[in-house]
């Protein structure tokens, strides 16, 4: 199990890394978006510094998971990120979504290995 969590976290602070880079340099063309919904959320996020707070993110949160330093921070941090990306292809392109199953897969295999650092929030009470 430590091996499969390695190669969890080196995988999600890769993809993580690559996409949170693209999110400023821009070196992946974008794929033209569907007409509806997914089309007018993107054109929404994009006329405000939005998704460069969400690139900013994946980039310090795949740094953390890369140099394995802070990685429950870095599950915490992240975390609303793999959810927002399960909605958007859930509700609004499905057909995209293997990438957002992928790094969940990998956020709950480097959680299980690091579930202990969470303990304290899942006490029922204080």
């Amino acid at each position: 199990m430590k091996i499969l969590s390695i190669i969890a976290r080196i995988l999600i602070g890769l993809t993580f890394l690559v996409f949170g880079l693209n999110g400023f340099l821009h070196f992946i063309p974008e794929p033209p978006m569907p007409p509806g919904a997914a089309k007018n959320y993107v054109e929404a996020l994009s006329a405000t510094p939005y998704l460069l707070v969400v690139s900013g993110i994946q980039v310090f949160t795949a740094v953390l998971f890369l140099v394995n330093r802070f990685v429950p921070l870095a599950l915490t941090f992240i975390a609303p990120v793999i959810v927002n990306i399960l909605m958007f292809h859930g509700f609004m392109a499905p057909a995209a979504i293997g990438p957002g199953i992928f790094v969940t897969v990998c956020w709950f295999i480097i959680f299980f290995r690091h579930r202990a650092a969470f303990n304290g929030i899942f006490a029922a009470k204080s």
